[in-house]
């Protein structure tokens, strides 16, 4: 059996605004293995966030092929998109995206809802998720209560509590000072270590060493895609996680 999470095959994405046409996505073929720590670096307008778009269901491609886990998005409908994007992914997001009149547990149990959890399963899981970013003390705080490091780790735990097959994280710490943004850096070197597929999407290349490959994009082609032989090791003795 194949342990292929993800398989691109040409796929291109072309959008019209007026009269101008742009192809964001010229024609990328990539395969992700399941357990990969993979980043997609570039520039502004590499495509990055385009692919990150097709790769999470958010969009279809406008050419090629696209399979995740077994399933071809590439013609699904919304409803189709929606119901594999609950399923298959767990979003991270660099802005949280948490509900803020909802406390960290109901935040995290979010997905369940959708996914048909009993009630006293949903804060089961979510108890669960949140222990697992070591969270679980916070359960019934909500967001303006917790620091900026402490928000990501539930939006981490939401994005874990479905067991997806991969975690996508778009700019995980573009939110976060330097000494908290190592911090979840430990957090997804633990969770990859627990046999884990993360995504991370970013345009900081000491981030992106973190992962144990880099596919680096530009003008909408793949430009390189290389195995990172030395990942950063977080001094975990340096990590103190912030609980205020």
């Amino acid at each position: 059996m194949s342990n292929t999470v993800i398989k691109t095959s040409d796929i291109s994405k072309t959008y019209v605004m007026g009269s101008e046409t742009i192809q964001a996505l010229k024609s990328i073929t990539i395969s992700i293995e399941q357990g990969e720590y993979v980043s997609f670096m570039g520039p502004s307008g590499s495509g990055k966030s385009t692919l990150m778009n097709m790769i999470g269901c958010l969009d279809t491609p406008s050419g090629g092929q696209y399979i995740l886990n077994g399933h071809d998005v590439s013609d699904m409908t919304e409803n189709e998109l929606a119901d594999i994007r609950n399923k298959e992914i767990g979003f991270v997001f660099q802005t949280f995206n948490l509900l803020p009149r909802a406390s960290s547990m109901e935040n995290v149990a979010l997905p369940l809802i959708y996914a048909g959890y009993s009630k006293s399963e949903r804060e089961e899981r979510a108890l669960k998720a949140l222990e697992n970013v070591g969270l679980k003390d916070r359960a019934y705080h909500k967001p303006n209560e917790l620091s900026g490091g402490q928000r990501q780790r539930v939006a981490i735990a939401r994005a874990l509590v479905n067991d997806p097959s991969i975690i996508l994280a778009d700019e995980p710490t573009g939110n976060l000072d330097s000494k908290t943004s190592y911090d979840i850096m430990d957090l997804f070197a633990q969770l990859h270590d627990k046999g884990n597929t993360i995504i991370m999407v970013t345009h900081e290349d000491d981030i992106a060493q973190y992962s144990h490959r880099i596919l680096r994009l530009r003008d909408g082609l793949v430009e390189k895609d290389e195995v990172n032989h030395n990942p950063t090791k977080v001094d975990r003795k340096q990590i103190v996680v912030t609980e205020d």
